[in-house]
């Protein structure tokens, strides 16, 4: 049997004012993703022909956000936010070839998983419902819709709170805003619902109640989870749904077989990867499409965004962004690794190191105090503690190569264009561009002591005296 046709229709047009924000409230990032873009990935679950995302306050910045992250989606207008009915009516006007199931989704709703969304499709077409309202039971309803059923169980309407009697008030059920419904039926209450209402908008809510008044079947499907229904208005909520969103990323990836030292000062993006066996320390941040392989230890301390780290390397307090960290290579503590650096297999990048656009062979080692940028490093050549990489001369960047198995002294300057040739040899000190392979570069000026000079250029000083009584011991 052919599955029935599905539109997927995502309300996305508010302005969200009480985030008090010049960005639109679907657009406020959550772990890797926006508001908007964790509903659109659940919404993946239905399946549809077409997503439909309905655009509103700043509609040019989530139309920009739509192509980036779904380009098949489809931008549709409601220049006045006349409700909830208004919206979803534009939207089937946008798209008069729907037909079989339209799922319609807030744009707010962060928590939603696709796995619920499948369960309420599934629901209700195997009910044959007109129908589905998606429901959770809370603790404590004030300000949501009331899902309110008849003496039978079936629900009867949904009122929203503004609109609810005190009776109504006390039921714990409330209405999460998505919804399934047959596409031909929807359309045909939309025509009908009016404005009649506290707000003078016209509620979805209202198709409910027209669809039983004229026999249609209506039902209700109840979220496993309450949590996953949750949406925000301000800035406040939109951290506790950060804080709940955490909490499951972390305890996902625990559950896959992964050690976290402290999950509470752990946030890892749901678009990150991790490999069993890999620990992560306290106060670590992964985000974007960082990966982490088996038996990797990242932290304490530690940020990776878009940062590729290997089977069992270790990364300590570092700050890393673009970079690919090889097999068992070690990384910091108090290292910044940027864009286009690349470790290979136990190679190592210490303490107070900073690279940009640098590639180190395997074995290579830049132990402490180095700023590395737009350099080749290879196979187990070792940077002396204070090397600079110098790479600009003011308008251009240039590239510096260390052959294998090169050793380059401390506190010495490599002026690119450079290159140190394989098994070459940098004295510490010097300041080289080029050292063939297996020579020995120096440039330092021959040392000369100047006799009593602190006694006679710092008199009265610590250092003076200290000259001082040391020269009358001899």
């Amino acid at each position: 049997m052919s599955q029935t046709q599905r539109t997927v229709v995502v309300l996305a047009a508010g302005e969200g004012k009480r985030m008090k924000s010049a960005t639109p409230k679907v657009l406020h990032p959550l772990l890797g993703r926006t508001l908007l873009g964790h509903v659109l990935s659940a919404a993946a679950a239905a399946r549809a022909e077409h997503t439909i995302v309905v655009v509103g306050h700043q509609a040019d910045q989530v139309r920009a956000h739509l192509d980036e992250i779904a380009p098949g989606a489809t931008p549709v207008l409601q220049a006045q936010q006349n409700g909830t009915g208004h919206a979803v009516r534009i939207a089937l006007e946008a798209a008069p070839d729907a037909a079989g199931t339209v799922v319609v989704l807030n744009g707010d709703v962060p928590l939603l998983r696709p796995e619920t969304v499948e369960a309420l499709v599934a629901a209700h077409e195997q009910a044959g419902s007109a129908g589905t309202v998606l429901a959770a039971e809370v603790d404590d309803p004030a300000g949501l819709g009331r899902v309110v059923r008849d003496p039978a169980g079936r629900l009867e309407r949904i009122v929203e709170e503004r609109d609810a009697s005190p009776e109504v008030r006390a039921v714990r059920e409330v209405n999460a805003g998505i919804y399934a419904f047959d596409a031909a039926r929807l359309r045909e209450a939309l025509s009908k619902i009016s404005t009649d209402n506290d707000q003078g908008e016209e509620y979805l809510t209202d198709v409910f109640e027209l669809l039983t008044s004229v026999g249609h079947p209506v039902g209700v499907f109840v979220a496993p989870d309450a949590e996953e229904t949750l949406g925000c208005n301000d800035r406040a909520e939109l951290a506790g749904l950060g804080l709940r969103l955490r909490n499951r990323v972390n305890t996902g990836w625990m559950r896959a077989g992964v050690t976290m030292l402290d999950p509470a000062t752990t946030w890892i993006d749901v678009t990150v990867t991790v490999e069993r066996d890999a620990q992560i320390e306290q106060n670590c941040r992964l985000t974007g499409r960082t990966t982490v392989g088996a038996g990797a230890v990242i932290g304490p301390d530690t940020t990776l965004t878009d940062t590729t780290v290997g089977e069992g390397a270790s990364v300590l307090r570092t700050h890393s962004i673009g970079a690919e960290i090889g097999p068992e290579a070690t990384v910091g503590p108090f290292s910044y690794l940027r864009p286009g650096t690349r470790l290979g297999r136990k190679s190592k990048i210490g303490g107070f190191v900073e690279a940009k656009n640098a590639e180190l062979g395997d074995g290579a080692k830049v132990p402490h105090l180095t700023y590395v940028g737009d350099a080749t490093i290879g196979a187990k050549a070792n940077i002396g503690a204070g090397t600079i990489f110098a790479n600009y001369d003011g308008v251009n960047k240039h590239h510096t190569t260390v052959g294998e198995a090169a050793f380059v002294g401390s506190d010495t300057v490599l002026i690119a264009p450079a290159e140190i040739g394989p098994g070459a040899y940098v004295a510490a000190g010097s300041a080289v561009s080029n050292v063939p392979a297996g020579h020995l570069g120096v440039t330092r000026a021959a040392q000369r002591n100047i006799e009593g000079w602190t006694e006679r250029k710092r008199p009265g000083t610590v250092s003076a005296d200290a000259a001082r009584r040391a020269t009358e011991e001899k």
